[in-house]
């Protein structure tokens, strides 16, 4: 009896959690952006396999074994044309995103490894709003908006310094003035700050970190880009 009232538990568990997206979901997605963005991206992309593997097979016809070396290509085609791909979809999920509330954010958090951002921790009534991200490099803000962004951004400074004394603290603009950095470069940003604090340090700072919290907002719906890999989230 309990058994079988464990089992329907765990099912209805199962009903209640959100389904993943596959793997052919996200390229059906990615595909339709690229499509959007750039109608002639898949000609690039079928011209680039079909070059690669001409090539191959010339080469393989030279050493007497055109065929063999067609299939040895074939895979290597595959990802030449898939990794060109993947770059159109790169430009056409950030191309799909820019300008919306919340742009930044959605980057920030379809970074996987080594940061951990809370959206929104300070927000204005024109929208302007600053993230919080904690990671080795300690705790960076991310601000997004208009002119009041620089405003919220000191007064979140102030807030980690008195919170998390002794914790470096930096200050990124999302923008493409002079200064700040684009949604595309966003992330590489990140990663390229200097790391401060060792794993220790930062496990506590996350500790701290959850008592703070921050603000719910809606984030920008669609896939997001990770390097040259394909689009998550």
């Amino acid at each position: 009896m309990f058994g079988r009232k464990k089992k329907k538990e765990e099912a209805a568990a199962k009903g209640d959690a959100p389904k993943k997206q596959s793997q052919l979901s996200v390229v059906k997605d990615a595909y339709k952006l690229v499509k959007k963005d750039s109608p002639l991206a898949v000609v690039w992309c079928l011209l680039i396999f079909v070059l690669v593997l001409t090539f191959g097979i010339i080469i393989g016809n030279n050493l007497g074994h055109p065929i063999y070396a067609g299939f040895i290509t074939l895979p290597v085609a595959f990802l030449a044309a898939f990794f060109l791909f993947t770059r159109y979809a790169n430009t056409a999920a950030f191309a799909s995103i820019q300008g919306q509330l919340g742009a930044g954010a959605s980057v920030l958090m379809s970074i996987k490894r080594g940061f951990v951002t809370t959206p929104a921790v300070n927000v204005n009534r024109d929208q302007d709003m600053v993230h919080r991200v904690s990671g080795k490099a300690g705790i960076v803000l991310v601000g997004e908006g208009g002119f009041g962004v620089k405003s919220l951004m000191q007064d979140e400074k102030r807030k980690m310094e008195r919170f998390l004394s002794g914790v470096p603290v930096t200050e990124v603009i999302v923008g493409e003035n002079s200064g700040q950095v684009s949604i595309k470069k966003l992330h590489k940003h990140l990663k390229k700050l200097p790391k401060k604090l060792n794993t220790a340090q930062l496990r506590e700072v996350r500790a701290r970190l959850r008592s703070v919290g921050g603000l719910n907002l809606p984030m920008p719906k669609g896939p997001m880009p990770t390097n040259v890999r394909m689009p998550r989230r």
